[in-house]
């Protein structure tokens, strides 16, 4: 028999409606700006004077011809005229309101302590008054005082180490340099011992000395002087051999002799000079 196809019905389906979905726009709330926090803190304050310490010392507090008081507001772009009031919340003067009571503004012994109820006089100390950027007085603060104290024992550190490292011969330079003739005389234990405290109690020459250098060649020229083999005219102004006393060269002028000289050892003629002053030191 032969197989007969199955015929597929067709069905026949309605025409469907095409629905158009319209996506809105997401619309953003715009985020709230949060409150800027006064960053003025509220504590009790000390000042302490820079320079020197008189037992009472006045700062001004309003402005005047002779004394200004000041403050260019970067904000604002102009110049605003500070005054201390004590009856007044703000420091500037166009800000003040109504009656003014004149304050005082002194240093007894140095310093000043200002209670954190008087925010006015703090925030024209810490902030604005001329005064401060003169560095005639700074805040005390104790956490940036530790930390310049901890930077200048690093540096004492630095300067110590290097002083015990160096030979006697190169801290004899250095000492030259510093003292004069008199070193001379020193041991070598001496000499090790001034070396050291030379760094502790001065380490930023110290280092200058120590890294600069021209020290050797400094010390180089007065141990020649010491020895009489050069001479320095009692003007500073000419170096000559102390044998014949021949010119070897002229100081410039209001320049140290011994720094020209070490200079002049640099040249092609100073390093003949040089070499034979070093062959008699020897």
């Amino acid at each position: 028999m032969a197989n007969k196809k199955a015929t597929a019905k067709k069905v026949e389906v309605a025409p469907q409606e095409v629905v158009e979905t319209v996506v809105q726009p997401k619309v953003e709330t715009p985020k709230k700006e949060a409150p800027k926090k006064d960053e003025w803190v509220i504590k009790d304050r000390l000042y302490e004077l820079t320079r020197t310490k008189p037992l009472v010392f006045t700062l001004p507090t309003s402005h005047s011809g002779k004394k200004s008081l000041l403050y260019f507001d970067e904000k604002l772009g102009y110049q605003r005229e500070l005054r201390y009031a004590t009856n007044q919340r703000s420091c500037f003067v166009d800000e003040q309101q109504g009656q003014i009571v004149m304050g005082r503004i002194v240093f007894r012994d140095g310093v000043l302590r200002v209670p954190k109820e008087n925010v006015a006089l703090q925030k024209l100390l810490s902030l604005y008054h001329p005064a401060l950027k003169s560095y005639i007085y700074e805040e005390y603060k104790p956490a940036q005082q530790a930390s310049n104290e901890v930077d200048w024992i690093e540096f004492e550190l630095q300067a110590l180490n290097l002083a015990k490292s160096l030979s006697v011969d190169e801290a004899e330079a250095i000492l030259r340099v510093e003292m004069g003739a008199v070193v001379t005389e020193l041991s070598s234990s001496e000499i090790k011992r001034d070396v050291l405290i030379f760094a502790k109690k001065n380490p930023n020459l110290f280092l200058q000395l120590a890294t600069d250098e021209n020290t050797q060649l400094r010390s180089f020229g007065a141990k020649a002087v010491e020895m009489g083999i050069l001479s320095l005219s009692q003007d500073q102004r000419t170096f000559t051999y102390g044998n014949t006393g021949r010119k070897v060269m002229t100081v410039p002028f209001d320049e140290h002799p011994y720094f020209a000289l070490s200079a002049f050892f640099r040249t092609d003629e100073g390093m003949e000079i040089y070499k034979a002053i070093e062959k008699r030191l020897n």
